[in-house]
Protein backbone atom coordinates (compact mmCIF):
# COMPACT_ATOMS: atom_id res chain seq x y z
CA UNK A 1 0.00 0.00 0.00
CA UNK A 2 1.17 3.38 -0.87
CA UNK A 3 0.50 6.71 1.09
CA UNK A 4 1.39 9.89 -0.54
CA UNK A 5 1.94 12.95 1.39
CA UNK A 6 0.24 15.64 -0.46
CA UNK A 7 -2.86 17.09 0.73
CA UNK A 8 -5.07 16.89 -2.53
CA UNK A 9 -4.66 12.70 -2.44
CA UNK A 10 -5.12 13.07 1.29
CA UNK A 11 -8.47 14.43 0.79
CA UNK A 12 -9.26 12.17 -2.18
CA UNK A 13 -8.80 9.36 0.13
CA UNK A 14 -11.02 10.82 2.53
CA UNK A 15 -13.81 11.37 0.06
CA UNK A 16 -13.65 7.67 -0.75
CA UNK A 17 -14.69 6.01 2.25
CA UNK A 18 -17.49 3.95 2.25
CA UNK A 19 -17.94 3.35 6.09
CA UNK A 20 -20.97 0.53 4.97
CA UNK A 21 -18.19 -1.82 3.43
CA UNK A 22 -16.17 -1.08 6.19
CA UNK A 23 -18.05 -2.46 8.87
CA UNK A 24 -18.58 -5.79 6.83
CA UNK A 25 -14.85 -5.93 5.69
CA UNK A 26 -12.78 -4.60 8.08
CA UNK A 27 -10.99 -7.21 9.33
CA UNK A 28 -10.23 -9.20 6.35
CA UNK A 29 -6.70 -7.67 5.26
CA UNK A 30 -8.05 -6.96 1.84
CA UNK A 31 -11.03 -5.33 3.44
CA UNK A 32 -12.04 -1.89 2.62
CA UNK A 33 -10.19 -0.41 5.38
CA UNK A 34 -9.85 3.50 4.61
CA UNK A 35 -6.21 3.83 4.63
CA UNK A 36 -5.78 7.47 6.82
CA UNK A 37 -4.42 6.13 9.37
CA UNK A 38 -1.15 7.45 8.88
CA UNK A 39 -2.38 11.13 8.31
CA UNK A 40 -4.75 10.83 11.46
CA UNK A 41 -1.60 9.81 13.31
CA UNK A 42 0.43 12.47 12.02
CA UNK A 43 -2.08 15.35 12.59
CA UNK A 44 -2.55 16.01 9.30
CA UNK A 45 -6.37 15.72 9.56
CA UNK A 46 -8.78 14.91 12.35
CA UNK A 47 -11.08 12.19 13.11
CA UNK A 48 -13.39 14.97 12.83
CA UNK A 49 -12.74 15.71 9.73
CA UNK A 50 -13.02 12.10 8.94
CA UNK A 51 -16.31 11.70 9.78
CA UNK A 52 -17.75 15.27 7.84
CA UNK A 53 -16.02 13.66 4.79
CA UNK A 54 -18.32 11.15 5.23
CA UNK A 55 -21.48 12.78 5.71
CA UNK A 56 -20.31 14.70 2.55
CA UNK A 57 -20.56 11.56 0.92
CA UNK A 58 -24.01 11.23 1.91
CA UNK A 59 -24.42 8.36 4.25
CA UNK A 60 -26.17 9.04 7.41
CA UNK A 61 -25.58 8.98 10.52
CA UNK A 62 -26.85 5.31 11.50
CA UNK A 63 -24.60 4.01 8.28
CA UNK A 64 -21.56 4.96 9.61
CA UNK A 65 -21.53 3.67 13.73
CA UNK A 66 -18.93 1.13 13.23
CA UNK A 67 -16.70 3.15 11.79
CA UNK A 68 -17.21 6.19 13.82
CA UNK A 69 -16.45 3.73 16.70
CA UNK A 70 -13.16 2.91 14.86
CA UNK A 71 -12.16 6.66 15.09
CA UNK A 72 -13.83 6.49 19.05
CA UNK A 73 -10.95 3.90 19.66
CA UNK A 74 -8.00 6.15 18.83
CA UNK A 75 -9.86 9.08 20.92
CA UNK A 76 -10.17 6.85 23.50
CA UNK A 77 -6.47 5.81 23.48
CA UNK A 78 -5.66 9.60 23.46
CA UNK A 79 -7.39 10.31 26.41
CA UNK A 80 -6.41 7.45 28.35
CA UNK A 81 -2.61 9.51 27.45
CA UNK A 82 -3.58 12.41 28.32
CA UNK A 83 -4.90 11.24 31.85
CA UNK A 84 -2.19 8.79 32.55
CA UNK A 85 0.82 10.81 30.95
CA UNK A 86 3.87 8.53 31.48
CA UNK A 87 1.82 5.61 33.40
CA UNK A 88 0.56 4.86 30.29
CA UNK A 89 3.66 2.71 29.28
CA UNK A 90 3.43 0.59 31.98
CA UNK A 91 0.57 -1.81 33.21
CA UNK A 92 -2.61 0.27 33.17
CA UNK A 93 -5.00 -2.44 34.77
CA UNK A 94 -3.35 -5.15 35.98
CA UNK A 95 0.02 -7.22 35.58
CA UNK A 96 -0.71 -10.61 33.99
CA UNK A 97 0.90 -13.70 34.99
CA UNK A 98 2.90 -15.80 32.62
CA UNK A 99 5.72 -13.15 31.60
CA UNK A 100 8.59 -15.55 30.34
CA UNK A 101 11.39 -12.53 29.32
CA UNK A 102 10.90 -8.99 28.74
CA UNK A 103 12.45 -9.02 24.66
CA UNK A 104 11.15 -10.10 21.22
CA UNK A 105 11.65 -13.59 19.74
CA UNK A 106 14.07 -13.09 17.28
CA UNK A 107 11.29 -15.03 14.76
CA UNK A 108 9.32 -12.41 15.07
CA UNK A 109 11.98 -9.55 14.49
CA UNK A 110 12.75 -11.13 11.06
CA UNK A 111 9.66 -12.65 10.12
CA UNK A 112 10.18 -16.23 9.78
CA UNK A 113 7.69 -17.60 12.35
CA UNK A 114 6.43 -20.34 9.95
CA UNK A 115 3.06 -18.74 10.01
CA UNK A 116 3.15 -16.94 6.11
CA UNK A 117 0.56 -14.78 6.70
CA UNK A 118 2.65 -13.27 9.51
CA UNK A 119 6.23 -13.73 8.13
CA UNK A 120 4.68 -11.92 4.85
CA UNK A 121 3.05 -8.61 7.35
CA UNK A 122 6.60 -8.34 8.96
CA UNK A 123 8.27 -7.98 5.68
CA UNK A 124 6.00 -5.75 4.12
CA UNK A 125 5.95 -3.26 7.62
CA UNK A 126 9.42 -2.97 7.37
CA UNK A 127 8.98 -2.45 3.42
CA UNK A 128 5.80 -0.38 3.58
CA UNK A 129 5.26 1.36 6.70
CA UNK A 130 1.65 0.21 7.53
CA UNK A 131 0.39 -3.23 8.55
CA UNK A 132 -2.91 -4.10 8.74
CA UNK A 133 -4.71 -3.78 11.99
CA UNK A 134 -6.02 -7.29 12.32
CA UNK A 135 -2.32 -8.64 11.86
CA UNK A 136 -1.12 -5.99 14.78
CA UNK A 137 -3.29 -8.18 17.20
CA UNK A 138 -1.98 -11.26 16.02
CA UNK A 139 1.61 -10.27 15.98
CA UNK A 140 1.26 -8.69 19.58
CA UNK A 141 -1.06 -11.74 20.46
CA UNK A 142 1.92 -14.36 19.39
CA UNK A 143 4.34 -12.44 21.01
CA UNK A 144 2.99 -11.81 24.31
CA UNK A 145 0.37 -14.76 24.94
CA UNK A 146 2.47 -17.82 22.82
CA UNK A 147 6.27 -16.56 23.52
CA UNK A 148 5.62 -14.84 26.75
CA UNK A 149 7.30 -11.88 26.26
CA UNK A 150 6.47 -8.80 27.98
CA UNK A 151 4.59 -5.88 25.85
CA UNK A 152 6.58 -3.13 26.33
CA UNK A 153 9.64 -3.79 23.99
CA UNK A 154 7.62 -5.51 21.20
CA UNK A 155 5.70 -2.52 21.42
CA UNK A 156 8.58 -0.14 20.43
CA UNK A 157 9.59 -2.51 17.56
CA UNK A 158 6.46 -2.49 16.20
CA UNK A 159 6.15 1.60 16.59
CA UNK A 160 9.30 1.88 14.76
CA UNK A 161 8.61 1.08 11.54
CA UNK A 162 4.90 2.43 11.64
CA UNK A 163 3.95 5.76 9.44
CA UNK A 164 0.94 5.73 11.55
CA UNK A 165 2.92 5.22 14.68
CA UNK A 166 0.82 6.71 17.34
CA UNK A 167 2.46 6.14 20.75
CA UNK A 168 -1.14 6.04 22.31
CA UNK A 169 -2.53 3.40 19.56
CA UNK A 170 0.15 1.23 19.32
CA UNK A 171 0.69 1.26 23.47
CA UNK A 172 -2.80 0.63 24.46
CA UNK A 173 -3.22 -1.82 21.56
CA UNK A 174 -0.66 -3.89 22.96
CA UNK A 175 -1.69 -3.88 26.31
CA UNK A 176 -4.88 -4.77 25.21
CA UNK A 177 -3.75 -7.77 23.32
CA UNK A 178 -1.17 -8.92 26.20
CA UNK A 179 -4.66 -8.41 28.72
CA UNK A 180 -2.62 -5.86 30.94
CA UNK A 181 -5.25 -2.78 29.89
CA UNK A 182 -8.59 -5.30 29.23
CA UNK A 183 -10.17 -8.44 31.40
CA UNK A 184 -8.49 -11.50 29.34
CA UNK A 185 -5.63 -11.83 26.91
CA UNK A 186 -6.09 -11.78 23.17
CA UNK A 187 -5.72 -15.06 21.34
CA UNK A 188 -5.45 -16.11 17.72
CA UNK A 189 -5.24 -19.26 15.68
CA UNK A 190 -4.77 -20.95 12.67
CA UNK A 191 -8.03 -21.23 11.85
CA UNK A 192 -8.73 -17.57 12.42
CA UNK A 193 -5.52 -16.15 10.83
CA UNK A 194 -6.76 -18.50 7.62
CA UNK A 195 -10.31 -16.88 7.45
CA UNK A 196 -9.00 -13.07 7.63
CA UNK A 197 -5.95 -13.26 5.54
CA UNK A 198 -7.52 -15.48 2.73
CA UNK A 199 -4.80 -18.35 3.31
CA UNK A 200 -5.16 -21.99 3.91
CA UNK A 201 -2.26 -23.11 5.89
CA UNK A 202 -2.17 -25.99 8.10
CA UNK A 203 -0.22 -28.05 10.78
CA UNK A 204 1.62 -24.81 12.17
CA UNK A 205 2.40 -24.07 16.09
CA UNK A 206 -1.30 -22.30 16.10
CA UNK A 207 -2.78 -24.96 14.47
CA UNK A 208 -5.22 -25.92 17.31
CA UNK A 209 -8.14 -25.29 19.06
CA UNK A 210 -8.23 -22.09 21.35
CA UNK A 211 -8.98 -23.93 24.26
CA UNK A 212 -5.46 -25.22 23.92
CA UNK A 213 -3.90 -21.70 23.48
CA UNK A 214 -3.72 -20.33 26.94
CA UNK A 215 -2.01 -23.79 28.48
CA UNK A 216 0.98 -23.88 24.96
CA UNK A 217 4.29 -24.49 25.94
CA UNK A 218 6.79 -21.77 23.96
CA UNK A 219 6.84 -23.18 20.82
CA UNK A 220 10.71 -23.36 19.26
CA UNK A 221 10.64 -21.15 16.90
CA UNK A 222 9.17 -18.42 19.26
CA UNK A 223 12.28 -19.31 21.81
CA UNK A 224 15.69 -17.84 20.70
CA UNK A 225 14.63 -14.10 21.80
CA UNK A 226 16.55 -10.79 20.78
CA UNK A 227 16.79 -6.90 21.74
CA UNK A 228 16.35 -5.48 18.54
CA UNK A 229 18.48 -2.63 17.36
CA UNK A 230 15.90 0.72 17.30
CA UNK A 231 17.68 4.05 16.66
CA UNK A 232 16.52 6.85 14.47
CA UNK A 233 18.71 9.33 12.49
CA UNK A 234 17.97 12.10 11.98
CA UNK A 235 19.01 14.55 8.67
CA UNK A 236 21.06 17.91 9.61
CA UNK A 237 18.45 21.11 9.50
CA UNK A 238 20.89 23.41 11.57
CA UNK A 239 19.63 26.40 9.02
CA UNK A 240 16.42 28.65 9.86
CA UNK A 241 15.99 32.05 9.84
CA UNK A 242 12.88 33.23 11.78
CA UNK A 243 11.15 37.29 12.21
CA UNK A 244 10.92 37.40 15.74
CA UNK A 245 8.86 40.32 15.81
CA UNK A 246 6.48 37.46 14.47
CA UNK A 247 4.62 34.77 16.82
CA UNK A 248 6.53 31.32 16.35
CA UNK A 249 4.33 27.97 15.83
CA UNK A 250 6.09 24.74 16.43
CA UNK A 251 5.19 21.88 14.63
CA UNK A 252 6.15 17.79 15.10
CA UNK A 253 5.70 14.63 13.99
CA UNK A 254 2.13 14.62 15.66
CA UNK A 255 1.07 17.75 14.42
CA UNK A 256 1.85 18.39 10.89
CA UNK A 257 -1.83 20.26 10.12
CA UNK A 258 -1.54 22.45 6.95
CA UNK A 259 -4.96 24.11 8.19
CA UNK A 260 -4.31 25.32 11.52
CA UNK A 261 -3.62 28.74 12.07
CA UNK A 262 -2.66 28.77 8.17
CA UNK A 263 -4.25 32.62 7.76
CA UNK A 264 -1.94 33.90 10.59
CA UNK A 265 1.20 36.18 10.11
CA UNK A 266 3.62 33.84 12.11
CA UNK A 267 6.94 31.92 11.58
CA UNK A 268 6.59 28.35 11.56
CA UNK A 269 8.86 24.98 12.76
CA UNK A 270 8.80 21.41 12.47
CA UNK A 271 11.12 20.89 15.27
CA UNK A 272 12.26 17.28 15.41
CA UNK A 273 14.11 16.84 18.83
CA UNK A 274 16.94 14.12 19.07
CA UNK A 275 15.95 13.62 23.08
CA UNK A 276 12.17 12.64 22.03
CA UNK A 277 13.86 10.20 18.73
CA UNK A 278 15.98 8.82 21.77
CA UNK A 279 13.22 7.99 23.58
CA UNK A 280 10.92 7.25 20.85
CA UNK A 281 12.91 5.92 18.10
CA UNK A 282 11.56 5.46 14.72
CA UNK A 283 13.11 4.12 11.38
CA UNK A 284 14.43 6.26 8.96
CA UNK A 285 11.54 5.64 6.16
CA UNK A 286 9.18 7.22 9.09
CA UNK A 287 11.48 10.65 9.27
CA UNK A 288 11.46 10.88 5.68
CA UNK A 289 7.33 10.33 5.58
CA UNK A 290 6.88 13.23 8.48
CA UNK A 291 9.41 15.62 6.32
CA UNK A 292 7.35 15.12 3.28
CA UNK A 293 4.04 15.71 4.82
CA UNK A 294 5.68 19.10 6.83
CA UNK A 295 5.74 19.88 2.53
CA UNK A 296 1.74 20.91 2.84
CA UNK A 297 2.61 23.80 5.18
CA UNK A 298 3.29 26.72 3.68
CA UNK A 299 6.51 28.38 4.48
CA UNK A 300 7.34 25.92 7.15
CA UNK A 301 10.98 25.22 8.10
CA UNK A 302 12.48 22.22 9.58
CA UNK A 303 14.74 22.07 12.55
CA UNK A 304 16.88 19.21 13.77
CA UNK A 305 17.84 20.35 17.36
CA UNK A 306 16.55 20.51 20.80
CA UNK A 307 13.60 23.14 21.71
CA UNK A 308 16.23 25.84 23.54
CA UNK A 309 18.50 25.44 20.27
CA UNK A 310 16.21 27.76 18.11
CA UNK A 311 17.64 30.54 17.43
CA UNK A 312 16.13 33.48 19.17
CA UNK A 313 13.26 31.42 20.95
CA UNK A 314 13.03 33.52 23.75
CA UNK A 315 12.90 36.86 21.43
CA UNK A 316 9.26 35.37 20.09
CA UNK A 317 5.95 37.35 21.06
CA UNK A 318 4.14 34.39 21.49
CA UNK A 319 5.25 30.23 20.94
CA UNK A 320 2.19 28.75 19.91
CA UNK A 321 1.80 24.41 19.65
CA UNK A 322 -1.28 21.91 19.88
CA UNK A 323 -1.76 20.61 23.44
CA UNK A 324 0.09 16.40 23.49
CA UNK A 325 1.60 14.52 26.15
CA UNK A 326 4.20 14.08 24.99
CA UNK A 327 5.13 18.07 23.78
CA UNK A 328 4.27 19.42 27.69
CA UNK A 329 7.75 20.86 27.45
CA UNK A 330 6.92 23.54 24.49
CA UNK A 331 6.73 27.20 26.26
CA UNK A 332 3.44 29.31 25.91
CA UNK A 333 0.20 28.53 24.23
CA UNK A 334 -1.26 24.94 23.52
CA UNK A 335 -4.23 25.10 21.11
CA UNK A 336 -6.78 22.22 21.55
CA UNK A 337 -6.80 19.30 18.86
CA UNK A 338 -9.48 18.84 16.79
CA UNK A 339 -11.49 16.61 18.81
CA UNK A 340 -14.61 14.42 17.62
CA UNK A 341 -16.02 14.24 21.11
CA UNK A 342 -14.90 17.57 22.35
CA UNK A 343 -16.27 16.94 25.90
CA UNK A 344 -15.61 13.24 26.48
CA UNK A 345 -12.32 13.56 28.82
CA UNK A 346 -10.96 11.70 31.27
CA UNK A 347 -9.87 7.93 32.12
CA UNK A 348 -12.22 5.63 31.56
CA UNK A 349 -11.35 2.15 32.14
CA UNK A 350 -13.05 0.07 29.12
CA UNK A 351 -13.38 1.46 25.97
CA UNK A 352 -17.02 0.30 26.15
CA UNK A 353 -17.71 2.86 29.07
CA UNK A 354 -16.03 5.53 27.06
CA UNK A 355 -18.45 4.91 23.62
CA UNK A 356 -21.65 4.70 26.17
CA UNK A 357 -20.85 8.72 26.63
CA UNK A 358 -19.74 9.14 22.91
CA UNK A 359 -23.26 7.54 21.88
CA UNK A 360 -24.64 10.26 24.20
CA UNK A 361 -22.50 12.74 22.15
CA UNK A 362 -23.82 11.85 18.90
CA UNK A 363 -27.23 11.62 19.70
CA UNK A 364 -27.44 15.04 21.26
CA UNK A 365 -25.06 16.87 18.94
CA UNK A 366 -25.36 15.53 15.56
CA UNK A 367 -28.15 12.21 15.37
CA UNK A 368 -30.85 14.03 15.18
CA UNK A 369 -30.04 16.61 13.09
CA UNK A 370 -31.16 16.11 9.78
CA UNK A 371 -27.81 15.60 6.98
CA UNK A 372 -26.64 19.04 6.29
CA UNK A 373 -26.54 19.82 10.11
CA UNK A 374 -25.09 17.34 10.88
CA UNK A 375 -22.30 17.88 8.34
CA UNK A 376 -22.05 21.32 10.22
CA UNK A 377 -21.96 19.99 13.61
CA UNK A 378 -18.47 17.98 12.99
CA UNK A 379 -16.83 20.56 10.65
Amino acid sequence: MQFPTDYASISERMRHINPVSYALTRNHIDGHVSYLSPYISRGVISTKQVLAAVLDNGFELSETKKFIQELAWREYYQRTWQQLEDGMFTDIRVYRNGVNNRLVPAAIIHGNTGIDSIDQAISELKETGYIHNHLRMYIASMTCNIARSYWQLPSQWMYYFLLDGDLASNTCSWQWVAGSFSSKKYYCNQENINKYTSSRQQHTFLDIPYEQLTNLPIPEVLSNLKNPSLHTFLPEFKTVSFDTSKPLLIYNSYNLDPLWRKDDNVNRVLLLEPSHFRSFPVHEQVIRFIISLADNIKNIQVFTGELNEIPGIRDFPAVISKEHPVFQHYPGQKDNRDWLFPEITGFYNSFFSYWKQCEKYLTKNIGKAPVKQMEMAVK
